[in-house]
């Protein structure tokens, strides 16, 4: 007798692999109730695709059995009052767009958006947030627009904005700022992509100007300033002008909305108008940096650059400087290089080695204004004739298309068809034979008057007249048909005695005609 029975391990297997399927489903589930499988909609929410929209539902946190294949969540209108490094629960790759508005948020702890690396749109409006910390949103990498107004913002440290290299748009207002944030343009954690920064209706008093005048013209554009507490100064007074003969937007569109305080009065002047303050009879000297046109030129031709300020007066001054850093004034010819009165640089036969960034300074009493302007100097010519005979053959196959319609029009409508004249001849021989045959048919006694008129029209038509004087007819001339059409026009197969008898009556009534 066996010491272990066999059925007994088959009992022991079988419990064991029951036990595996249990595990395996209690492990299913739990992924799926954790990690939240795909096509699972939270009751709290509504699902549509790839957006999940949770509004208004008193939630306090996000829902864990959101899918993770979501593209756009929208968790507005609840109750969220905390964002830490648990308040989302899993990884979710595709998610770009996070709306948050309308909650009660008022602190953001670092780590908070690590399970959240690809929004590119973040919406953390009207929420009661007073402080950003050092860092927050570092791990926003590809974030490109943050909506951050209507909060109670008082202080952003420098390096809130840190990492976030891809930042375009970032909206401030509505809050209560006293510093401008010049950290976002100027410094380690500055922000290139930014191209739009909406500060306005916040509590800022002063704008560093002389800073300021170091952004590029592009970030400049987009600085929106109005509607803060101001107070009245002849540097502020003359960079919203500056801006305003830019044409930048914001100053533009709201020009109305920019004014100020006097110190010792509560009147309010508006900020963008000439002579504010008397301005114009003090030295400011603002300066401001611009980028102006590309220039290309032929080896050895001759280049014009213009200055493209906008302060330009009577009064106005310009310097160039090449990329040598030479010093180039007006009415002073340096090397090939001339400077005109109005501003205008001239490089005479330009050479490769001219090539570079030209700087224009304009100055006059309120401000300056440089101009950085690339020349590139090279040898263009291959591309132009490239071009042109690209052109020529363009021209060429037009040319001989136009051509060969023509052709082809000559061809259906001027050139003569065989058929059509064919056709012309076979109904002339058609006429012709008819006539005869009105002519040889029966005798007129046996026809009406009408068509006896219109027989002897034919007659008349078809015999050619002789004039032919005889004796004993007073002069007058006879029509009688010639003899050659008689013997091979008429009697040509007709030799019946009746048939000369039907001529000769014809012939015998022909109309006399006065005498020539």
């Amino acid at each position: 007798m066996p010491l272990f029975d066999s059925s007994l391990f088959e009992e022991l297997g079988n419990v064991l692999a029951k036990w595996k399927s249990i595990t395996y489903v209690f492990l299913l589930l739990t992924v799926s109730i954790v990690g939240g499988a795909p096509g699972v909609c939270p009751p709290a929410c509504i699902c549509a695709s790839d957006i999940v929209s949770c509004t208004n539902r008193n939630l306090s946190m996000v829902p864990r059995t959101i899918f993770k294949c979501i593209r756009k969540l929208d968790l507005s209108y609840n109750k969220i009052g905390f964002l830490d490094p648990d308040w989302f629960p899993v990884m979710f790759d595709k998610l770009h767009t996070l709306i948050l508005h309308h909650n009660t948020i008022s602190s953001i702890s670092g780590g908070s958006f690590s399970t959240l690396r690809n929004v590119r749109f973040l919406d953390l409006s009207s929420n009661h947030l007073r402080t950003l910390s050092n860092p927050v949103f570092q791990e926003l990498k590809m974030l490109e627009e943050l909506l951050l107004y209507n909060n109670q913002l008082t202080n952003i440290d420098s390096g809130a904005f840190g990492g976030l290299h891809k930042l375009q748009k970032l909206y401030l207002s509505y809050n209560a700022l006293t510093h401008f944030p010049l950290d976002l343009y100027i410094g380690r954690n500055k922000l290139s992509e930014l191209v739009l920064l909406d500060i306005s209706h916040n509590q800022l008093q002063a704008v560093p100007v002389q800073d300021i005048s170091l952004i590029s013209a592009r970030q400049l554009s987009g600085i929106y300033l109005h509607e803060n507490r101001f107070l009245c100064d002849c540097h502020l007074n003359t960079m919203l002008n500056f801006w305003y003969r830019r044409h930048f937007t914001p100053v533009v569109d709201f020009k109305s909305y920019y004014s100020c305080t006097l110190p010792s009065e509560s009147k309010k002047l508006l900020l963008i108008q000439e002579n504010f303050l008397n301005c114009s009879e003090s030295t400011v000297n603002d300066s401001y940096h611009a980028f102006g046109l590309l220039y290309e030129v032929q080896i050895g031709e001759r280049l014009v650059v213009h200055c493209d300020s906008k302060i330009v007066d009577k009064d106005t001054q310009f310097i160039w400087r090449s990329p040598e850093d030479k010093t180039l004034e007006p009415e002073k010819k340096t090397d090939h290089y001339r400077v005109f009165l109005n501003g205008s640089l001239e490089i005479e036969e330009a050479q490769i080695v001219d090539s570079g960034i030209y700087s224009c300074t304009a100055i006059n009493k309120l401000v300056n204004e440089t101009i950085d302007i690339r020349v590139t100097v090279g040898n263009f010519t291959s591309h132009k004739s490239h071009s042109h005979e690209a052109f020529n053959t363009a021209f060429t196959t037009l040319a001989a298309c136009v051509v060969s319609i023509i052709l082809v029009l000559l061809y259906l409508y001027l050139t003569p068809c065989r058929c059509w004249c064919k056709s012309r001849k076979n109904k002339r021989k058609q006429n012709q034979n008819s006539a005869h045959s009105s002519i040889l048919s029966a005798t007129p006694s046996h026809e009406p008057q009408s068509e006896r008129k219109s027989s002897t029209g034919k007659r008349v038509v078809f015999l050619e007249p002789v004039k032919e004087t005889q004796q004993g007819q007073n002069g007058k001339a006879r029509l009688i048909p010639s003899e050659n059409l008689t013997a091979d026009g008429i009697l040509k197969n007709s030799r019946s005695k009746s048939d000369s008898d039907s001529v000769n009556s014809v012939f015998s009534d022909a109309p006399f005609i006065a005498p020539v």
